[in-house]
């Protein structure tokens, strides 16, 4: 693993986004299959790390455009005669070669080679934009060479072109409705993994891995049935909280992500209550109204309080190190 920390892609944070979207999605179409749910957020994961292995695979098939061109123009200027030569700098990059030799990318690309291949106009279009870029055509025209020179270009080129690109976005949408909400995250995984490769790293590098541990996993699984199986309980909490409100007027949005929360809170004595409680609140802001992070934050709090208060609510003093992370 070299001095590099080992992150997972489907970290515990994702794991939450995963599981408030599945409980939403359950509620809003009046299904009352739970075990239908589970199955929809084991496939909901396994296809956010297939997107993971999608765009380290693009980098790849790029670089494989970027040859044909060169090859093509440096075919032209032997047919015309001329001493001038295509510079070759791009496509001798060293870190691309370690990307294109990584065995464990090789064989997704193996059992998925269709993907970027039905998308070819669109991988063309990519790789003609980036000749364009200033961060390219300095690097084109530097007399240095290294490594770490090989690596930044690419690392700018995801960056500046691949994240926050709304065509890919819709693309990758029409490919796939697990991929709406996922892309963004995606991306800094993505670049994690580009900083991880070094010029000693050999082919047998891994990637990082979709879970940790099992206990990721089974992180994810137990956290769904609890708030399934504990809903009528936990929206008697939500509802206590409310005062003089309907608990029906508060969104649905913000009432799945108290109930999410509060399983969670309930059912993990080693997760600190802090940390549960901020991840459920940035989940608020980003799917709920501009309100909702405070609106969920109180709540919980005082949901909490009044657990502890009552007895009902023990947490460990320490937590381990897993169940810390966000």
């Amino acid at each position: 693993m070299g001095l590099f920390k080992l992150f997972d892609m489907i970290n515990r944070e994702i794991i939450r986004q995963k599981v408030v979207q599945i409980v939403y999605s359950y509620y809003q179409q009046g299904d009352s299959r739970p075990d239908r749910a589970e199955k929809e957020l084991l496939m909901s994961m396994s296809k956010a790390y297939e997107l993971y292995n999608y765009m380290l695979l693009l980098l790849v098939e790029m670089n494989r455009v970027a040859l044909r061109i060169y090859q093509m123009r440096q075919s032209r200027l032997t047919r015309l005669g001329s001493y001038e030569t295509e510079n070759a700098r791009f496509v001798n990059n060293r870190f691309m070669l370690q990307m294109e030799s990584n065995r464990q990318l090789m064989e997704f690309r193996e059992n998925h080679n269709r993907f970027w291949a039905d998308l070819e106009e669109f991988v063309r279009s990519l790789y003609l934009k980036v000749e364009e870029q200033d961060f390219y055509k300095e690097y084109m025209s530097r007399r240095s060479s290294s490594f770490a020179e090989d690596r930044e270009v690419w690392r700018l080129i995801y960056r500046q072109l691949i994240c926050n690109n709304d065509e890919l976005d819709a693309l990758l949408e029409e490919q796939s409705l697990y991929w709406n909400d996922d892309k963004t995250v995606v991306d800094t995984f993505v670049l994690k993994t580009l900083n991880r490769f070094t010029e000693q790293s050999s082919p047998d590098m891994p990637l990082l891995p979709e879970f940790r541990d099992d206990a990721d996993r089974e992180f994810a699984i137990r956290l769904l049935r609890r708030t399934l199986a504990n809903a009528e309980y936990l929206q008697s909490l939500i509802a206590g909280s409310t005062r003089r409100w309907d608990v029906e007027r508060v969104a649905l949005m913000d009432r799945v992500i108290m109930q999410v929360a509060l399983a969670e809170i309930t059912s993990f004595p080693t997760i600190p209550l802090g940390v549960s409680i901020n991840e459920y609140v940035e989940l608020a802001k980003t799917y709920s109204t501009p309100k909702s992070g405070k609106y969920v934050n109180a709540s919980l709090d005082h949901i909490s309080k009044q657990l502890i208060e009552e007895k009902k609510l023990v947490k460990a003093e320490t937590a381990t190190t897993q169940d810390n992370d966000n």
